[in-house]
Parts: structure tokens; sequence; C-alpha cells
């Protein structure tokens, strides 16, 4: 395993796959950083050079990545909770935040379904 960002990217995989590991990377992004690197999306992690990892390293530094972004998205949160807006009350209640329908579906945030005593199907 390669180590890029304090993760262990897959070494088997192409390089633009292998650098989405890395949160906070997409593939349009770890296109971008090859690109910028002057490497090729489709060498393989195992025959990257010294060299190469090195400007590819550097190049995710301009990036905010890892425990940075996502201590960011968690304090973005609890922001939104503090000053109790719409958004930070449905974070709260653990509800769908982006307006999706609660009646049929979002069983992944509201998690497992409970019985309501005398209702019928």
């Amino acid at each position: 395993m390669a180590r890029i960002a304090g993760v262990d990217i897959p070494r088997d995989k192409r390089v633009v796959v292998s650098l989405t590991y890395v949160y906070g990377i997409g593939l349009p992004t770890s296109k971008q950083i090859l690109k910028d690197a002057n490497v090729s999306e489709d060498t393989r992690v195992k025959a990257l050079t010294e060299d190469e990892m090195n400007r590819i390293r550097t190049e995710i530094a301009k990036y905010v990545t890892e425990g940075d972004l996502r201590r960011e998205v968690t304090l973005n949160i609890k922001r939104l909770m503090e000053i109790g807006s719409y958004r930070g009350i449905r974070h709260r209640k653990g509800l769908p935040v982006r307006g999706q329908n609660t009646r049929n579906n979002a069983r992944t945030r509201k998690g497992k379904p409970k019985a309501i005593t005398g209702k019928k199907k």
C-alpha cells in the first residue's frame, strides 16, 4: 500500500481511482491532480516512481482533505444546529436535510421503522 495524505491507497488499481480513497478527493479532482503533477492516469500505483509520488503528494497538499475537511464539515453542521436554522433542526432530529420525501423513504436517516399502534396499512 502506498501512503498519501495519511491514507493507504490500493497498489493494484490505477492512480486516478486510488486517489479517490482519500476523503475529499473525487474523480474530477483526482484527474486534475494527476494533470498538474504530470502523471498518467493509466499508471498503476505500484508502477509509480518515488518522484511521481512526491509530485502527487505536493499537489494534494494544496487541497483540504481528510481530518481538516471532516472537522470543517462537522463544525458547519454544529453551527447550523446552534443557530436553529431549518437545516440544523433537521440534522438534530435525524431527518433528511435536503427536502427529500419522508413519508415513504428516508430509512437511512430515520433508522429502523417504529411500529405505530392501531395503524393499519
